[in-house]
């Protein structure tokens, strides 16, 4: 019986395996393809700047006010989704990506994009609660694990073959116009999962008959929270014009914060659903997952994009050849992914500590060769050491998902899903922020704008600095909840 504060309940639709696996395969198509977007997006960064202009903010933009109109949607679609159908949702939220996605490429400025790729963050924010919610609902056991596993594989392959094909696409389009084919493509792509939805995707529960509960305070708290939280973050490029008055946008977001909390009590308190249940910050492995997650993204994104931007515009690396640099990484980390669905069961956050310990040392390789490498031996030293990182990256993201979601009730896995991507969403717009702004006033510092390799080198060592210390705090995060399940597990033994 649901007690005071609970989601509406929904019922369960009974799939047979092939179902459920065809179902799955949809959700890895939909996921793979939002994530080809950021990442072949990122590698175009430049030809963008080049054809519309603009300076290191409106390109901030680009990317991170994509991932704020992600991250605010996620929580409030999660939400609709454990009520209502997952399945429609998702169909709306593609059909929504691909209309942005045409406002993207016909951009006449940069501040079209700018809002184009917010609208486009939105139709992410839709989507993406429906697929781990979905996923959450179809497995238990050791069968999850394996599902995550494949779901983290198909992901890496489509961050591995997400910047080479940008960088394709720009070749072939020039350098003016070769970017807005990275958002034409996107058109048979949606048509493609469309159809997908419509014709293989099942109803994996009927909805709850009861009123749509979204708690509109509760919301409008959570929104303003989340902005206030990442607007100062978005605004920092590294520039000598960045406004100091921004970071007083972070007042309110601890204001803001405090208010949603005691709201949200409030509201459960009074029998009601509130947007997020407080009680899930009370399941230990929940919240630790969830926080080693915001700090893993916080890092490990912000290597990606920054070994783009340097390789491109300081080494003037064309595209195409500065995404085949992270391919080894990707897609030895698809491998790996699948490999630790399979085994996650049987080491559990034992292997998400090995993976993050190999990432960690591969982001230090890479701040020595971004110090000390020449320009002609860099992009090998680094493609190297990304496969090597590569091998860490997916003993860490799909074990880390199921072990995260393991005590969590399927009716409410949208939501509880929802709370873990709005933190992985939240750490990439942070860390990239972060990551950025050394880079760039690294730059600004050493040559007044202007620049040579040398500067180049010394901006991109500098930025991965701050992403080893995020990857360093998710791995303090791992060896803490590794302790506190032995100690559950100890406990557990002496009272049987």
């Amino acid at each position: 019986m649901s007690s005071a504060g609970d989601p509406p309940a929904t019922r369960s639709i009974v799939l047979d395996h092939g179902q459920r696996w065809r179902a799955f395969w949809v959700c890895v198509a939909v996921a793979a393809f939002t994530i080809l977007d950021i990442s072949k997006v990122n590698v175009g960064l430049p030809s963008i700047e080049e054809a519309l202009g603009g300076g290191s903010t409106e390109l901030q933009l680009v990317v991170s006010g994509y991932i704020l109109a992600f991250g605010l949607g996620l929580v409030p679609f999660g939400r609709i989704g454990d009520q209502r159908s997952r399945r429609t949702l998702m169909i709306v939220g593609l059909c929504a990506f691909a209309v942005a996605s045409v406002l993207c490429a016909v951009a006449p400025n940069i501040w079209w994009l700018v809002i184009a790729r917010f609208l486009q963050g939105v139709a992410a924010g839709v989507q993406m609660p429906q697929v781990m919610g979905t996923i959450q609902q179809l497995f238990t056991g050791r069968e999850r694990g394996v599902a995550f596993g494949l779901f983290g594989a198909a992901v890496g392959l489509a961050t591995a073959f997400g910047p080479t094909l940008g960088g394709l696409l720009i070749a072939l389009g020039g350098p003016t116009d070769g970017w807005r084919w990275i958002f034409w493509l996107n058109l048979p792509l949606c048509l493609v999962v469309v159809l997908a939805a419509v014709f293989v995707l099942p109803e994996v529960r009927r909805p709850s008959p009861a009123r749509l509960e979204l708690d509109p305070i509760g919301l409008a708290l959570f929104g303003i929270a989340v902005i206030s939280l990442m607007t100062p973050f978005l605004l920092t490029t590294g520039s000598p014009d960045d406004a100091p008055a921004r970071w007083w946008l972070l007042v309110p977001f601890l204001l803001f914060c405090a208010g949603f909390v005691a709201w949200e009590r409030r509201y459960a308190q009074r029998g009601k659903s509130p947007l997020v249940p407080l009680r899930l910050f009370r399941v230990v492995s929940w919240r630790n997952g969830n926080l080693l997650q915001l700090l893993y993204f916080a890092g490990l994104p912000t290597v990606f994009l920054l070994t783009a931007v340097f390789l491109q515009t300081g080494l003037g690396i064309e595209p195409v050849y500065a995404g085949m640099v992270t391919m080894g990484f990707a897609l030895l980390s698809a491998y790996t992914s699948w490999l630790g669905g399979r085994l996650v069961d049987r080491l559990g956050r034992s292997l998400v500590i090995a993976g993050l310990i190999t990432v960690l040392s591969a982001i230090v390789g890479l701040v020595i060769v971004g110090y000390v490498a020449s320009d002609a031996v860099t992009p090998w030293l680094m493609a190297g050491v990304l496969a090597v990182g590569g091998i860490g990256g997916g003993f860490v993201i799909s074990p880390n998902q199921t072990l995260t979601l393991a005590e969590i009730p399927p009716r409410e896995g949208g939501l509880a899903g929802s709370v873990g991507q709005l933190g992985q969403r939240i750490g990439t717009a942070v860390g990239t922020a972060v990551g950025l702004s050394l880079f760039y006033s690294t730059v600004y510092r050493e040559s007044d704008g202007s620049g040579d390799t040398t500067v180049y080198h010394d901006a991109f060592g500098t930025g991965l600095l701050a992403t080893a210390v995020c990857v360093a705090g998710a791995l303090a995060v791992a060896f803490i909840d590794l302790g506190s399940r032995r100690r559950a597990a100890r406990g557990g033994s002496s009272e049987a």
